[in-house]
């Protein structure tokens, strides 16, 4: 998209030079294309100027300014992703008391985090997943692999929703047997 306040400069420099606001309109379709402002926009311009405003940048507006993604609120969110990198937006709104809009502006415009979306990729301890440039490769795309502890068995974290209901419901049979040996 092209810079509007540059628009705005060759729209005063037309009308400086007399031009009219269609063919200001026209000039700079052909200079900007697509990007050029629209033809509202320009003829609002014309009528700033004609009126003695020759001024090209916006007006103040009024409303109440962000006070959200300030300095303090930056560093505190960076310190909650420090201690864990895993945490959702809603647990770092919570812990910082930042609305979740600001949340996710502080993570992607001042920290240049960028969500990973809802998959994750679980690797375990092997050589091949922890090499220099698969790290280097998933950091570089916003990938974050969930962690494998180490030594593990080969069960990855992810099985254990749907084995832990059968690994609960034997060990409440052995402990049945267990206490029905004890009586």
């Amino acid at each position: 998209m092209a810079d509007f306040r540059e628009q705005r400069a060759a729209v005063k420099f037309c009308f400086l030079l007399r031009k009219s606001g269609t063919e200001t309109l026209e000039m700079l379709k052909t200079v900007y294309k697509d990007d050029a402002m629209g033809k509202t926009q320009v003829f609002e311009w014309f009528s700033c100027f004609k009126n003695g405003e020759m001024s090209i940048d916006d007006k103040p507006r009024s409303g109440r300014p962000s006070t959200a993604r300030t300095h303090e609120n930056v560093e505190k969110i960076r310190e909650i992703i420090k201690e864990d990198r895993r945490r959702t937006i809603e647990e770092i709104v919570e812990l910082s008391g930042v609305t979740w809009s600001s949340v996710q502006r502080i993570l992607t415009e001042d920290l240049g985090m960028k969500r990973s979306g809802d998959w994750f990729f679980h690797h375990d301890n092997a050589p091949a997943h922890t090499d220099l440039s698969v790290r280097q490769f998933l950091t570089k795309n916003g990938m974050t692999p969930v962690p494998h502890p180490p030594y593990s068995p080969d069960l990855a974290p992810c099985d254990n929703k749907y084995l832990k209901p059968y690994l609960e419901e034997v060990i409440k049979e052995r402990e049945e047997k267990e206490d029905w040996k004890k009586k």
